[in-house]
């Protein structure tokens, strides 16, 4: 979501089919080489092939470098490039696999940091790297004999706007289950699968579903998600409802004037890092409009990490912690 491509799924359509997958990457293919390759996966619609375990992988973005690091897959991996975040993961689970990945830029994901890491696939996502505008597209890496997976959560269908192909979790689901095929380990994915889907059966339901808007931005316009991004399913799991889960997009702009009419009874703030949760909560509580609405009313401003709310292994512990805050919120 740092960098918010809008492209034609035609386009998509054709990187995908072009993707490099079945390039062999650039490690030792003998000490690879198993009956487990070939191996082809599903990937926004298109089926993509890799004949050989991915020894070099780029990933771009915290979600989905943790992604591989829930898997066991920093071995595997040439290096990560996401913003100066590094303080923000030292209480995470993969803290020591950070330690371990190679940290390649803190800018955005270019084809020369790609090319720079001998990298023979890059795991990114529309939204999250690839961008059209800036012409790195899995086409483009396909060019460079460098295969590509692109994040579900950011797969685009029908004509024009982006939309999911499926729900939040299940992308996430499909990208374990994917990368489990890709790198050969299915047991590790199937593990941890199990274990997100019980975390979040867990959760009790509520006896009440108080509306909830996310905040990621924006003073004359606000940022939000509609219902396509992973806010709408976090939040509907936790037991809230997503106030503009009406609104047929993913990671998009909506009015002010929208929020103040749905009332929403709980804020989550997309938090990017000090002090900007602080510095959106004293927007949020001083800004004229927003007086009456009930959040701000009565200061039911909750705050989740900018890795919550995005596909990434973190969605589990995410809803668990809303639902306990919204639980302490009373029907109206």
């Amino acid at each position: 979501m740092r960098t918010k491509a809008v492209a034609a799924a035609a386009l998509l359509a054709l990187a995908l089919t072009g993707c490099g997958a079945e390039i062999a990457p650039s490690g030792d293919g003998a000490a690879d080489a198993s009956a487990h390759y070939p191996v082809t996966v599903k990937n926004c619609g298109a089926e993509v092939t890799f004949k050989e375990k991915p020894a070099r992988a780029v990933t771009n973005d915290i979600g989905i470098t943790e992604l591989m690091f829930a898997l066991g897959l920093e071995d595997r991996m040439a290096g990560y490039v996401m913003p100066d975040d590094k303080g923000r993961v030292e209480q995470v689970a993969w803290k020591d696999s950070y330690q371990r990945a190679t940290w390649l830029s803190k800018d955005r994901i270019t084809k020369e940091i790609a090319l720079d890491a001998r990298a023979d696939l890059v795991f990114a996502g529309w939204h999250y790297g690839f961008d059209e505008g800036t012409g790195f597209t899995p086409q483009t890496l396909s060019g460079l004999g460098i295969g590509s997976y692109v994040l579900s959560e950011s797969c685009r269908s029908g004509k024009g706007p982006e939309r999911g192909v499926m729900s939040p979790l299940d992308a996430l689901y499909t990208d374990l289950a994917n990368l489990g095929e890709i790198f050969d380990v299915r047991d590790r994915a199937d593990r941890l699968i199990a274990d997100f889907k019980a975390r979040i059966a867990a959760v009790p339901e509520p006896a009440h579903r108080p509306g909830v808007f996310l905040y990621d931005s924006g003073e004359d316009k606000p940022y939000t998600s509609g219902r396509f991004a992973a806010p709408e399913e976090i939040i509907a799991k936790a037991g809230g409802r997503n106030v503009m889960g009406d609104v047929a997009d993913s990671w998009t702009t909506v009015g002010w004037e929208s929020v103040v009419q749905r009332d929403p009874e709980v804020i989550v703030i997309n938090d990017y890092g000090t002090p900007d949760a602080e510095a959106k909560r004293k927007f949020l509580k001083s800004f004229p409009p927003l007086a009456g609405v009930s959040a701000v009313r009565n200061d039911r401003i909750f705050v989740l990490d900018y890795a919550d709310l995005v596909e990434s292994p973190r969605n589990p512990a995410a809803i668990t912690a809303l639902a306990d805050y919204l639980r302490t919120v009373p029907a109206r």
